[in-house]
């Protein structure tokens, strides 16, 4: 049983099925099929029919082909401290792009404008780096959500200080889902400019798309990617996995149960005096300090990571193959330990 990582979840029997009706004869390669055509329409339909959508097969490569569409090499990309590109993508975004990243102090996973102006330093001068994008993640590595006036008020000071805002939307669907939002609606309509958006952690097998809401940055994407190793010549096997997804509701329905039974897993837990919940529970991710003794025995049952090993903080993640029983039994379990 893993509360380890949504990425441990399978894939959803409705994405299964809709790969083995793809899986009939032959399709023009390369993403010239006419699953990935509809699946651009459904995106288009989502976010607005001037986008550029492109799919790809893993987060670290939506995230640097997103990046790439906005830096060059002498540019400067503002994130957190904490921010996947920083710590969890071993150093794939600066080498890739060519572009510093400049790393922002947060709270709970989040920056603000007033952050970022205190790093926007050396604008115009030959001698230093030019930040181009400031990059956020929804939800953030905290598990919290990024309000809409929030991305507002950065998207705001991006674009007047000639910057990009760029969102790692690895769990978007757990942040619309948790904001009562449509995808558009916590996106492009807040003036994210470039989106990497995250299928696999929300029951696709292996697929993400860089949605591009400035038809001015994508005219090169297709080189960028080509170049990135992330064209795939099946694409109707990442495309079909993305109309399953987004022409229904699953996509919706996915995050609401994930979110749902993070909320039951952090209300059970925090019910408990010896245990401390230690960020807020705004979509699919619980985070909580534990003796080390308690972290040792439970994960001799139980899958999930310690996030702090100095403050002996845990991350468990929900996914939207996660039962309720399973929930009860992870809480039963840390009472029996506590007797």
């Amino acid at each position: 049983m893993s509360f380890a990582s949504d990425n441990c979840a399978g894939i959803h029997p409705e994405v299964l099925q809709a790969l083995e009706k793809a899986n009939h004869g032959s399709a023009i390669s390369y993403g010239g099929d006419s699953w990935t055509e509809k699946a651009e329409g459904i995106f288009k339909r989502h976010f607005g029919q001037d986008i550029h959508v492109g799919f790809v097969f893993n987060g670290t490569a939506a995230n640097v082909l997103a990046l790439q569409t906005m830096n060059r090499s002498y540019h400067a990309i503002l994130c957190s401290q904490a921010a996947h590109i920083n710590e969890d993508e071993c150093g794939a975004p600066e080498k890739l792009t060519g572009s510093k990243l400049v790393t922002l102090p947060h709270d709970n996973g989040k920056i603000t404008p007033e952050i970022c102006k205190a790093y926007l330093r050396g604008v115009g001068s030959q001698h230093h780096v030019q930040a181009r994008t400031i990059s956020i993640s929804q939800t953030t590595e905290f598990g919290t959500v990024y309000q809409p006036d929030e991305i507002r008020a950065l998207s705001k000071f991006a674009h007047d200080n000639g910057l990009y805002l760029h969102m790692d939307g690895a769990r978007i669907s757990n942040a619309a889902a948790s904001l009562g939002l449509g995808l558009r609606e916590c996106t492009r309509d807040l003036g994210v400019d470039v989106l990497s958006f995250g299928g696999t952690k929300n029951g696709l097998m292996g697929a993400e798309a860089v949605v591009v809401f400035r038809p001015e940055l994508a005219t090169d994407f297709k080189f960028i990617r080509k170049q990135g190793m992330q064209l795939a010549s099946k694409m109707r096997f990442i495309s079909t996995q993305f109309i399953a997804l987004l022409e229904g509701d699953l996509w919706l329905r996915n995050a609401k149960h994930a979110n749902l039974m993070a909320k039951k897993l952090s209300e059970g837990v925090s019910k408990i005096p010896s245990i401390k919940i230690t960020r807020p529970t705004q979509a699919n991710g619980v985070f909580a300090v534990l003796s080390p003794q308690m972290i040792k025995a439970l994960q001799a049952k139980f899958e999930f990571h310690v996030w702090n090993d100095e403050t002996n903080e845990v991350r468990w993640m929900t996914a939207f193959d996660t039962r309720e029983e399973e929930v009860d039994q992870f809480i039963s379990e840390i009472k029996t330990l506590l007797r």
